[in-house]
């Protein structure tokens, strides 16, 4: 029997008795539980099997609602709530004393976002309380931008999957922190560099922390197929190299041809980055059930969106 459903009400009496719940949002699918419950955020570690001290992502049912989840918001963070929210950025504050430190990793910060959902905006704005969410799916697997891409995860793990449909931006939203009031990206994302750049000026990238990540999506190895990944820039060399297995292929645009590969994925025909963004993690769901040997995963044009995408295929890729 199916776990996915259309019933918010469902969702709102399950989350309410401290249940988990997959949600959608316009980024991937999270698993969601009451930020204010051990039970459901012990849960959520416990269910994606990750470790305590990858923090989560508070959502948000309003920019006004930031004020009771953190002590301070420097200038930079309001310019960038107000002209991105709801959306795919993640802000990293000074949290409250009333924010679990279970959440946090211990931290004396919190991750938060305002989602771009109706069905999440709604069920937010139905609940009492706001809710924690990484993406729905096993510590380090690639995440879920469909209902079915949850189910098939976690069908004997949780009750309810809320249906949303495909997810439009399709990759994870953009963490940015601050340090003496100054953004730095933590983690590249489904906002471009530029867009950001264009409403608090230049902005450092740190998207890399292997010990005490000060966001989620920091770790080395993320988003990974349970075929073995390989990024490259050379697509040609790259299947002659493997010509011996089967090969599974995974490009931006290019309509290569070629005997050896026995399945093949085109993330855009017309060279549109949010394009392929959006399909990338059902692509790759799509090529780890074709029992391969390997997948070759064509690097993108390395600016905006392009920029993310590279990123999710290196951590892909990596043993």
């Amino acid at each position: 029997m199916s776990i996915i459903s259309t019933d918010i009400s469902k969702a709102v009496k399950l989350l309410s008795n401290e249940d988990l719940v997959a949600i959608p949002t316009e980024t991937v699918y999270g698993l969601a539980g009451n930020i204010y419950s051990e039970k459901a955020i012990k849960a959520i570690f416990e269910t994606k099997q990750r470790p305590l001290f990858n923090p989560l992502i508070v959502h948000i049912p309003s920019v006004e609602y930031l004020e009771t989840i953190v002590e301070d918001i420097p200038k930079k963070a309001q310019l960038l709530a107000d002209a991105f929210w709801p959306g795919p950025i993640t802000l990293v504050l000074k949290k409250k004393a009333t924010i679990p430190d279970l959440i946090t990793a211990g931290k004396d910060t919190v991750a938060m976002r305002m989602p771009n959902h109706p069905v999440t905006l709604k069920l937010l704005s139905e609940l009492d309380f706001p809710l924690a969410a990484p993406s729905a799916n096993p510590f380090n697997r690639i995440s879920p931008t469909t209902a079915q891409h949850v189910e098939n995860y976690f069908k004997d793990a949780i009750k309810m999957v809320l249906e949303g449909g495909s997810c439009e931006r399709g990759i994870e939203s953009t963490i940015i922190g601050f340090e003496n009031g100054e953004p730095i990206i933590y983690r590249l994302g489904s906002t471009s560099i530029e867009a950001i750049e264009e409403v608090v000026g230049k902005i450092e990238i740190k998207n890399k922390k292997e010990v005490a990540p000060d966001a989620p999506g920091m770790l080395e190895r993320h988003y990974a197929p349970t075929t073995k990944t390989i990024l490259t820039g050379n697509l040609i060399d790259s299947i002659e190299a493997h010509k011996n297995l089967r090969i599974g292929l995974l490009t931006y645009n290019d309509f290569l041809d070629d005997d050896v590969i026995d399945f093949k994925i085109v993330l855009s025909e017309h060279n549109n980055l949010e394009e392929a963004a959006s399909k990338l993690y059902d692509a790759l769901h799509q090529l780890d059930k074709q029992e391969l040997d390997i997948i070759i995963a064509e690097k993108l044009p390395d600016y905006g969106l392009g920029k993310s995408i590279n990123d999710r295929l290196l951590r892909a890729s990596k043993s």
